[in-house]
């Protein structure tokens, strides 16, 4: 069950509009690990996560666990934590996409008519429109739960069309894994370099228990630009991603917690642009 809601929490990070963090507050986070004692500074989750232009299209990643912290053991762990020691440095390989935002029809209000900019658009310092690049959530969370839990471990990923911040992971034996995006917040500290950090919600169900629990996926992507006439000529991005677990309200040591981690998981990443 563990190894499937770090799953959820990788996918969270390669998906999911965008709020501006205070400056530079994500990536001084990040620089604190594994000194975490609280989520950072984020805002309600509203629309869906843009990315930036480089990260359009289809990557092979490479994500890779590279350290694994306990900060409130032995007093209090979670499921499956010392198990996950055999992932260490075993890298693990899958594909994933960003997709253009879909564009909205314009808006009829009789007798009037309201010609809006196309959704997931946003007018640049030079006047220009760009569209908005997300990831595509059920695409990129099927292939990585094959990749990590084997050909037969997932059975299907399906992102709520009325909620892009949804996810709703089916496994076998009538299982459901159902993560839903609570709160983010996002910066870009330069041209190359775009962070973002989210909490997940997440809802465990089989037919003999339900487990809750808190996730933040926190990660900085680098792009390796061809060549920086062309910023968004982009073949190679460098990822570094820490996921951390809550306890949720009805855990027994949830108070015990006061509101600090109770496991925290680094991981490298490497996207490469299929040709």
């Amino acid at each position: 069950m563990k190894k499937i809601i770090l799953i959820v929490g990788l996918i969270v990070g390669l998906m999911f509009g965008e709020t501006d963090a205070q400056a530079g507050q994500l990536a001084e986070h990040l620089s604190k690990f594994p000194d975490w004692n609280h989520k950072p500074m984020i805002q309600k989750a509203q629309g869906d996560l843009y990315y930036p232009q480089w990260m359009e299209g289809e990557w092979d990643v490479t994500s890779t666990l590279v350290d694994k912290v306990a900060p409130m053991a032995p007093k209090i762990t979670t499921p499956g934590f010392e198990k996950n020691a055999e992932r260490l440095n075993q890298p693990v390989e899958f594909k994933v996409r960003f997709k253009t935002v879909q564009s909205l029809p314009k808006l009829q209000i009789f007798p009037l008519t309201l010609f809006l900019n196309q959704a997931g658009s946003e007018e640049q310092e030079d006047e220009k429109i760009y569209p908005n690049i997300v990831g595509d959530r059920a695409f990129n969370g099927f292939n990585m739960g094959k990749a990590t839990l084997g050909e037969n471990g997932i059975l299907s990923v399906k992102a709520d069309p009325t909620n892009p911040n949804r996810l709703i992971t089916v496994l076998p034996g009538n299982i459901e894994l159902i993560s839903t995006v609570t709160g983010r917040s996002s910066e870009t500290p330069s041209q190359d370099q775009f962070i973002a950090t989210e909490i997940s919600q997440q809802v465990f169900e089989s037919s003999s228990q339900i487990y809750l629990n808190e996730v933040e996926t926190t990660t900085a992507y680098q792009a390796e630009f061809d060549d920086k006439n062309s910023p968004n000529e982009v073949k190679t991005i460098i990822g570094d991603q820490v996921t951390a677990v809550y306890l949720s309200p009805q855990d027994p040591n949830f108070f015990a917690a006061s509101g600090h981690p109770v496991a925290l998981y680094r991981y490298q990443l490497k996207l490469v642009k299929k040709e």
